[in-house]
């Protein structure tokens, strides 16, 4: 028995190879994420702020969700996991940096340009880290800031300037600053922590539900001003758990022992 099939003048030929398709639901949300990005370029250049920083936001949660919908319905695939990373560099590296330069720094001339380049570039050191460093960092903690997290500071403090009226040439400093902090905390070997360790399908005490339904009504009073409030949080988190850890003699690092290769897997944060 052979695997492939005779023709008319006896000679085997080889079975047709089955092409192979592409899952459309993660890949819709991924693409769905993308939009977010370059939306918010788009409403950067056309003076619209509020919505360019809404577009990021957008990406945040939409990002959040393909993962976690690809593993849900088995339809993780190596396509989807560079899409994935493709689009992170859009939507929190390229456009945070873009949108934060024609609000504010462009205004510092090569300085400017420069805070917003060095933002962009961490972005993309951050993912190719993660990318090669996937099989060997503990799963609770991000090597670095996480890149939806770094552009939420910067889309963040833009967000909470515009609703309260402030011009963005008065604060070109404070941009540049916190558009180097983001970028630089990105590549750093600071842990901050993950939160892949919460279940979400164990059982959890009353007060947890409780204390989520105060959260979204806290939120809700002034979102700008309490989103960005919770990710400089988050944002100055690792520095301390760093120095709690390094203090108690715990380990820093978030790389595991091992001295093997790490596999250069497609995957992002």
């Amino acid at each position: 028995m052979t695997d492939g099939y005779d023709d008319d003048s006896g000679t085997t030929v080889p079975p047709r190879k089955r092409s192979k398709g592409i899952y459309i639901l993660p890949n819709m949300i991924t693409l769905a994420a993308l939009f977010g990005g370059f939306y918010a370029i788009v409403m950067a250049m056309n003076g619209r702020f509020d919505l360019a920083t809404l577009g990021i936001f957008a990406a945040m949660v939409l990002d959040s969700l393909d993962g976690r919908v690809a593993r849900l319905t088995h339809t993780q695939s190596a396509f989807g996991e560079q899409m994935d990373s493709l689009s992170d560099m859009v939507s929190f590296g390229a456009a945070p940096a873009l949108v934060a330069y024609v609000w504010s720094l462009n205004g510092l001339g090569r300085w400017g340009w420069i805070a917003a380049f060095v933002y962009c570039a961490c972005a993309a050191l951050r993912l190719a880290r993660f990318n090669v460093n996937t099989s060997v960092v503990d799963k609770r903690f991000f090597q670095g800031l996480p890149s939806p997290a770094a552009a939420a500071l910067v889309a963040g403090f833009i967000w909470l300037m515009t609703e309260t009226g402030v011009q963005g040439a008065e604060l070109r400093w404070w941009v540049f600053a916190i558009t180097l902090y983001a970028g630089l905390t990105m590549v750093t070997n600071v842990p901050f922590y993950s939160f892949k360790d919460v279940h979400l399908k164990k059982s959890v005490p009353f007060v947890v539900i409780v204390m989520i339904a105060l959260l979204i009504a806290v939120i809700n009073i002034h979102p700008p001003t309490v989103l960005f409030g919770l990710f400089v949080l988050y944002g100055f988190s690792g520095y301390v758990l760093y120095v709690w850890r390094k203090a108690k003699g715990r380990p820093t690092s978030v790389i595991s022992t091992s001295t093997d290769e790490p596999d250069e897997r497609g995957l992002h944060d």
